[in-house]
């Protein structure tokens, strides 16, 4: 059997400094590898890399091809409990994790994260790389533009959002006849040009010839007149920049497109159904197929209709065709990182993707993804979602945790941006430590259900106590977890996180039976109530009017057999981000549902979700700035 690449890997030694300097300081002091000499540690081909750069490479699929008989490595999830303003530091953790296996413990190891949106990284969250010792580099790259993956799917989206606008304007405007001989015109050579989406319209529409011309009238209507519904499209234009005033807005009021009007809207870029396919998809040609899945809204009859329908689905195929391919880089220890698309874990499934993960499977004995919020949205998510998918079995669950964050879930006071922490937080506190330790309890019974050996990571700060860290350590043993390992990977980098490895490892050679929370065929509601009341701890379901004819309709459609993913607040188990801990004895209210047919899922709306963040009074791209002297980035975290 093949056996994975045994090039000799060298770790980049820390330069670590007392106090720990901020992230872009490190990131900026540390010594990068060129990446082609990566790429040949790690097992790939100088064929199969295509430059960005000295520090930065796409890898083509292709690899695949030569690595498909190699066994795959150990598969572990990060996750965490409930977010809180404080912080968990989950990223930071997959980062200083990654770091000790590779280059503490000798394994062949790679990261797997996703792309942050420029909407965090100027808004209010900042960048995403990790922090102190544990971070991705070069930092600035991954924090903005990177290989330009996010301005393809803008741009693939808002095609999409023009060629529906287009197609309703002209079809208003002209005869069946008209737009017959305008959108299958005739060649130099006299034949008519026929795109791959007609043919595909003329075979969906069960037409038993494969001639245009030789189509009825009724046929040739039928072939090219959409007849949209404007009040069914759900399909929004699209940019990757924290902007309220475009949340709503009014399209169609040029001088030639008056009395065409109609309220549409933006969304931030990493909302769109376009990102959700690219972290899904297994191939190109499984990605062309999604994109002419991609349901836009309905006819006025009440049939889909789809990107294919409107012949743009190839086009959006073009402009993704580079942003299939994962971006290789480096942690500061030199470990190898795969970063590869970045959707929304409130809104999409919130992981990194599959392909990157199917590549580092094949060349490291240990891959280290991460699920975005906490583990009922994204490790939920990966479970039913991305496994379904791709196919790939789990082998550890990581969640992290922190002391303070746990205090917060036990009713400690509120964190106000740029005031002092209560000394609740910074002092010992054992009572409100306990009071929160359920939130860590319930989301490692949740990985558990899922058949999967648990590992808690505390991420550790300078005045967290012996006999808090032992409190946390028992209860999560109580629990089921195999253990709770206390972890200095921020200020120690990989080091820090020895301990943490080592327990990972040996849970990664535990006996596992994963299962997913429900089978495809249950109904749309059976779905739904089963998350809500499994994995959040809800006492039942509330389906409003306008979710009730979803469900209806997209039963009607055979949307039914498709997972759902979750739209709901990250800050809190249940539906309202102010109930902290476990809340108990609550109803969740599923307000709509929408369809992403395209990236294979269905979500539901519970509550208010914003699809577009807005900007607070003082955003972080305030300290952003160029020292003019050398070029370097100033202000990035």
């Amino acid at each position: 059997m093949p056996e994975k690449p045994s090039n000799p890997f060298r770790p980049t030694p820390l330069k670590i400094r007392r106090p720990v300097p901020s992230d872009i300081d490190i990131a900026q002091e540390a010594e990068l590898k060129l990446i082609r000499d990566l790429a040949e540690e790690v097992g790939l081909l100088p064929e199969e890399l295509e430059l960005y750069g000295d520090y930065k490479a796409k890898v083509k699929l292709e690899v695949l091809e030569r690595l498909g008989d190699v066994p795959d490595g150990k598969y572990i999830d990060v996750t965490a409990i409930t977010p809180t303003p404080l912080g968990e530091g989950k990223t930071t953790t997959t980062v200083g994790l990654s770091q000790a296996l590779g280059a503490h413990l000798g394994k062949r190891v790679f990261t797997c994260i996703r792309q942050p949106s420029q909407g965090p990284t100027f808004g209010i969250k900042g960048g995403a790389a990790g922090g102190g010792y544990s971070q991705v580099i070069p930092m600035e790259d991954f924090n903005l533009h990177l290989t330009g993956d996010i301005h393809a799917i803008t741009a693939a989206n808002n095609l999409l959002a023009a060629a529906i606008d287009v197609r309703m304007y002209h079809e208003w405007r002209q005869t069946d006849e008209q737009l017959f001989e305008r959108l299958l015109p005739r060649g130099k050579d006299g034949k008519r040009v026929v795109a791959r989406s007609f043919k595909l319209r003329m075979k969906k529409l069960g037409f038993d010839t494969e001639d245009p011309d030789e189509l009825t009238p009724e046929q040739r209507s039928k072939l090219v007149r959409l007849d949209i519904d404007p009040d069914s499209i759900t399909w929004r234009r699209v940019i990757d920049t924290n902007d309220r005033f475009l949340r709503t807005i009014t399209v169609g009021q040029g001088p030639e497109e008056k009395g065409f009007t109609r309220e549409t809207g933006f969304d931030i870029t990493v909302a769109s159904e376009v990102m959700a396919i690219l972290a899904l998809t297994t191939d190109l040609a499984d990605m062309r197929e999604r994109f002419g899945k991609i349901v836009i809204g309905t006819s006025k009859s009440g049939d889909p209709v789809t990107a294919e329908d409107l012949g743009v689905a190839g086009a959006m195929a073009v402009l993704m065709k580079d942003a299939v391919k994962p971006t290789l880089m480096q942690t500061l220890e030199g470990t190898p990182v795969f970063v590869h698309a970045g959707p929304f874990a409130n809104i999409a499934h919130g992981n990194s993707s599959i392909i990157a993960d199917k590549i580092a499977l094949k060349l490291a004995d240990y891959v280290v993804t991460e699920s975005g919020f906490g583990a009922d949205i994204g490790m939920e998510k990966f479970f039913n979602i991305k496994c379904r998918y791709s196919g790939l079995i789990p082998s550890v669950v990581v969640l992290v945790a922190t002391v303070r964050a746990l205090k917060m879930h036990g009713g400690g006071p509120k964190v106000v941006a740029g005031k002092p922490l209560d000394p609740a937080y910074t002092e010992e506190n054992l009572d409100l430590l306990k009071a929160g330790l359920p939130n860590l309890q319930h989301h490692i019974k949740n990985a558990l259900g899922f058949g999967i050996p648990v590992v808690v990571a505390v991420n550790a700060f300078s005045n967290d106590t012996d006999a808090e860290l032992e409190l946390v350590r028992q209860a999560a043993v109580d629990a089921g977890a195999e253990g709770a390992v206390v972890s200095t990977h921020w200020m120690d980098g990989g080091a820090g996180a020895k301990a943490l490895a080592e327990a990972v490892v040996a849970a990664a050679e535990k006996p596992s039976n994963f299962k997913f929370l429900y089978p495809l065929e249950a109904s749309i509601k059976e779905k739904i109530e089963t998350i809500c009341t499994e994995i959040y701890g809800a006492d039942g379901v509330e389906f409003l009017p306008e979710a009730e004819a979803k469900i209806e309709l997209y039963t009607k459609l055979g949307f039914d057999k498709l997972p759902i993913c979750m739209a709901k607040t990250h800050l809190s188990l249940s539906h309202d981000p102010k109930l902290k801990g476990v809340p108990k004895g609550y109803t969740v209210p599923i307000r709509d549902i929408r369809a992403s047919v395209g990236a294979g899922f269905l979500f539901p709306l519970v509550g208010q979700m914003r699809t577009m963040p807005g900007l607070p009074t003082r955003p972080v791209f305030f300290d952003v700035d160029l020292d003019l002297e050398t070029g370097r980035v100033l202000g990035l975290f």
